[in-house]
This record gives structure tokens, C-alpha cells and sequence, in this order.
């Protein structure tokens, strides 16, 4: 008896042994360290450093502050964040891409200071040429030390890594990706993004868009029109209605992804299908579509882009200014897929459309002088038929490469033709090339 009660106690001393070893494995398992606290920042290191404040958010690993003219003339740094690759958000959207660009945001809104590091003695630009490595560190009210967020963002698995173990924090890096791989977080993890669009496209009309864009925000969406503009980083697309008697139209962001078939699919004067996802561009204060892409290797994906025909128009339909503020009611369906009466102004039916205006006389002429890439832009402001129009313009070059400058349009009245364009809740004519200008 005595026997078997010494075997039992052994078996129970075994048991909870084993208990306890797995309980401490799992406890292992699911600990996570800080490693963004185990870094401070070191003002007298050597390394180049900038208190900063936020002029645009791009997405997760991008961000654009402003700096004093003596490290940038424009007085604009375009930060690139060191050591972290987040997944794409903006050209390409990608699995936790908007995840990676709402953290990054929400550490940055939430900071009283940031300042931006070099890992060296100089100021890095990356590959582009335009863009400047960094770290970034902030600081809350509640906070006495700053933080670095880009070992923060690696930690959080909501990034994989870009030459992270070869900087200053590189040691530090290497652990936090670790931690993120054995923790499965976000990029590493298995699970679904509820953010990203995984089903096939939504077939839609422009019109459908025009009407009701923002509902489909962050949907992936398919729709047919003709490419009548592209200034470099966007298309202009627009198809006609036949409900409407108008032509409606949705800007398309290229992004970086389509070589030279795709870019040729996408030529003006050409009828494509398009395919991307429909995002909001809080610089341009629009919605776009964004993501587009055509693998040749794959030419029945119902994600690639589609060539129809060639040999197309822009519109730029004969518009008056009495036109151009008028109203028009149209049965569209809300988010509970009920069909309501809206009242849309003319010229938000018409956003990203060409349409032309006739004998707008010159009034002032505002000339962008930022140090941006915008510089020599203009706002023209006219008057036609007691109304006033707002034509903007980009940086307008004649053909011999010289930039053309207010001084050719003072005083003159003028005709023009452009694409219907919306500035903080106002809309205007924005015109691309100077040959879409006729001086009286």
C-alpha cells in the first residue's frame, strides 16, 4: 500500500511538473517586450537631429515634415523611415498596409515633439534621390522620454525589415523582428486583414462612382471609360451617361508598379477597363482609385487592367458658367441599398471631367510660391456671365521649355478647356497645358 501510494506521488509530482513547465513555455510565448523603450535618444551622438512638425501623412514608412530652409530649401523633408519596409497603402495597397499607415498616423497626431535622427553625421537620401532616412522619435504629454516608432512599428509586426540590423539600433531591430515572427503579429500572422478587399472586383459604372464614391472606400472596383489626361501621376477617366446626359469621371493614381504594357494601356485617348482599389487622398482632399496593375504573365487575372479600344476624345464638353452652379436630382442608393433622391451640384456630377469655358475675363492671378514642387502654379481667378470661375493651373511650360507666368494672362479674357477639380470644397476648371489656353 505503502508502495503504491509513493508511485502515485510520484506520478502527481511529475504531472505537475510537466503543468508547470508548459504554463511557463506558454507564458514565454505570449510575453512581449518593449524594445522601443530600450533605445534613447542621444542628442550629443554625432548623429544629425531636427525637431519636426507633420506637413502630410504618405503611409506607414513615409512621411512628410516640415524642416528649417538651412536642411531643405523648399523647407519640406520627405522621411523615409530606416530599418522598416511597411506593406504598401497608397500606389499599391497591400495586406495591413492601412494598419501600418493608422498606427504611424496616430503616434505622430498624438506627439507634442518629434524629432527626425540620421543614422549618420549627414542627411541620407534614399534611392529616389528625394526622399531622406531617418528615425523618428516622439513624445506625448504623459510621456519623459522619446520613443522611437520605427523599431515601435517593427515590434508591432506591422512591417518586415529593410537592412534593419545595419544602423545604429540594429541589435534592438533584429530582436523586435524577432519577437513580431514568434508573437505572429499582423504581417507575420496568418489571419485576415479586415481592411484589404481579398474578393474580385465590384463592377461598376463611372456614373455609380461619380455619384457615390466614398461608400466604396477601400473596396477593389472594375468600371470602363475613356483616359482623356495624365499629368504624370494620374489619369483622368470619363464615360458618358445615358441617365444623365453628362459625362462623369474618377481620377486614377499610377503608382509604381506598371511597366511600360501597362503604362501604354493606359495612354490617353484610349478605352480601358479599369481595376483598383477606391481610396481617399487626404493631400488632394479627393477620392482615387489606386492600386493598378496587369501582369502579363497572367492575362485572364480579373485584376489587371484592360485595353478595349484606341483612338479616343477627351470630351471637354461647352459648359457655361449658369451651368456649371446648377443643380441636378438624381435616384441613387444609400448604404442600406435603398434607393433615395439626392440633389448633386453640376459640377460634383462632373468632377474629373474635360469640359470648356468661353470668354472668362482675368481678374487676379495668384502665383504658388512654396518651394514645393508646385511652384509657378497658378489660381486664375475670372469672371463670365456675372460669375466667378477659378481656373487652376500646373506648372505651365512652352514648348520651348520656358514656364509661362501670370504676366501672359493679366488683363486678358480667355478660353479654356480643363478638367472640373474641387480645392477645399470649392470646385474649378484645372488646366494641364498651356495649349488648353486661348488668349483674346
Amino acid at each position: 500500500m505503502n508502495k503504491a501510494l509513493r508511485i502515485l506521488s510520484l506520478f502527481l509530482l511529475i504531472c505537475i511538473a510537466i503543468t508547470s513547465l508548459i504554463s511557463c513555455n506558454d507564458s514565454d510565448e505570449v510575453k512581449k517586450t518593449d524594445y522601443a523603450s530600450q533605445v534613447k535618444l542621444d542628442l550629443n551622438s554625432g548623429r544629425l537631429t531636427q525637431e519636426v512638425t507633420v506637413k502630410q501623412y504618405v503611409d506607414g514608412d513615409t512621411t512628410h515634415f516640415y524642416v528649417p530652409n538651412s536642411i531643405r530649401e523648399n523647407g519640406v523633408l520627405k522621411a523615409r523611415y530606416l530599418a522598416i519596409n511597411t506593406p504598401e497603402s497608397t500606389g499599391a495597397i497591400e495586406e495591413w498596409g492601412k494598419a501600418a499607415s493608422n498606427f504611424t498616423r496616430s503616434k505622430l497626431e498624438s506627439a507634442v515633439s518629434i524629432i527626425i535622427e540620421s543614422d549618420t553625421n549627414t542627411w541620407n537620401a534614399d534611392s529616389t534621390g528625394e526622399r531622406f532616412l531617418v528615425w523618428v522619435w516622439y513624445k506625448t504629454a504623459d510621456m519623459t522620454d522619446y520613443r522611437n516608432l520605427n523599431i515601435e512599428i517593427l515590434q508591432e509586426g506591422l512591417a518586415i525589415a529593410s537592412n534593419s540590423t545595419q544602423n545604429s539600433y540594429g541589435e534592438i531591430c533584429g530582436k523586435a523582428i524577432d519577437q513580431a515572427k514568434n508573437l505572429k503579429l499582423y504581417v507575420y500572422s496568418d489571419e485576415i486583414d479586415p481592411d484589404f478587399f481579398y474578393d474580385d472586383p465590384i463592377p461598376l459604372t463611372v456614373l455609380e462612382l461619380a455619384c457615390n464614391i466614398e461608400a466604396y472606400e477601400g473596396c477593389k472596383v472594375s468600371f470602363e471609360g475613356v483616359v482623356t489626361k495624365d499629368d504624370g501621376g494620374s489619369i483622368y477617366v470619363e464615360a458618358y451617361s445615358e441617365e444623365t446626359g453628362m459625362y462623369h469621371g474618377v481620377t486614377c493614381y499610377k503608382g509604381y508598379n506598371l511597366d511600360g504594357y501597362g503604362l501604354n494601356i493606359i495612354s490617353v485617348g484610349n478605352k480601358v477597363k479599369i481595376v483598383g482599389t477606391v481610396q481617399y487622398y487626404e493631400a488632394g482632399d479627393i477620392y482615387q482609385i489606386s492600386g493598378l496593375s496587369y501582369r502579363r504573365r497572367e492575362p485572364d487575372n480579373p485584376n489587371n487592367l484592360g485595353l478595349i479600344s484606341t483612338g479616343h476624345s477627351a470630351a471637354f464638353v461647352p459648359t457655361t458658367a449658369e451651368t456649371f452652379y446648377s443643380t441636378k436630382t438624381l435616384t441613387i442608393f444609400d448604404e442600406e441599398n435603398e434607393q433615395i433622391e439626392k440633389e448633386f451640384s453640376y459640377a460634383q456630377l462632373a468632377l474629373n471631367t474635360t469640359i470648356s469655358m468661353d470668354n472668362l475675363v482675368v481678374k487676379s492671378i495668384y502665383t504658388t510660391h512654396n518651394g514645393g514642387d508646385s511652384d509657378g502654379a497658378m489660381t486664375i481667378t475670372c469672371e463670365v456671365d456675372g460669375k466667378q470661375i477659378e481656373v487652376r493651373t500646373t506648372v505651365l511650360k512652352y514648348a520651348n521649355g520656358t514656364a509661362v507666368t501670370a504676366d501672359a494672362f493679366k488683363g486678358k479674357t480667355i478660353d479654356v478647356k480643363g478638367i472640373v477639380d474641387v480645392y477645399n470644397g470649392s470646385y474649378q476648371i484645372m488646366v494641364v497645358s498651356i495649349d488648353d489656353i486661348t488668349i483674346h
